[in-house]
């Protein structure tokens, strides 16, 4: 079942299912990423303490559910799939320990999903302060770290859509 346009109603369940629909809801998340992490490198520019932080903050408590959703699996899309594949993406969610697939994205997880990419940011607040170079400095380390902790997400995702292109259990233990 292919659909090639995914401006699909919020409360439909749409779950890339070919490798091809994957990998263009891949570069679609990517794009977007690129583009968020971006804005959130030119606010760590501005010398106040702690925006920045807050901007991190901010652009992730919006990107990862973007990115759930992209893929079908925000908790509420997850609820709308039938039972068999409904256990299908939690067993892949635990297996993966994809952290934030699935779930409602709260301030506390984003701040847990920061603290991996610690020493990134920590020398980005300082970098700050160096006049010119040390600004350049910080936004190329909230970029850098904002995509990677993105991309890890993004990853997760992906192997959790993979999952359910296979067979469906009840489907497998029929034959």
């Amino acid at each position: 079942m292919s659909r090639p346009d995914r401006t699909v109603p919020a409360d439909w369940v749409v779950v890339p299912d070919s490798p091809a629909e994957i990998d263009a809801v891949v570069k679609q998340c990517r794009r977007l990423v690129t583009k968020r992490a971006a804005v959130a490198a030119g606010v760590s520019m501005v010398p106040i303490p702690g925006v920045d932080w807050v901007t991190d903050v901010a652009v992730l408590m919006k990107l990862i559910p973007d990115i759930n959703r992209a893929f079908g699996l925000t908790p509420e899309q997850i609820e709308r799939l039938a039972p068999d594949r409904r256990v299908v993406v939690y067993k892949a969610i635990s297996a993966g320990s994809g952290m934030l697939v699935g779930r409602l994205v709260t301030r506390e997880l984003i701040m847990k999903l920061l603290k991996l990419v610690g020493v990134r940011l920590t020398t980005q607040q300082a970098a700050k302060y160096v006049p010119i170079a040390g600004q350049a400095v910080s936004a190329a380390l909230t970029f850098s770290s904002l995509k990677f902790v993105a991309e890890q997400h993004i990853q997760q995702c992906v192997a959790v859509s993979r999952q359910l292109m296979l067979p469906a259990p009840s489907a497998a233990a029929a034959h």
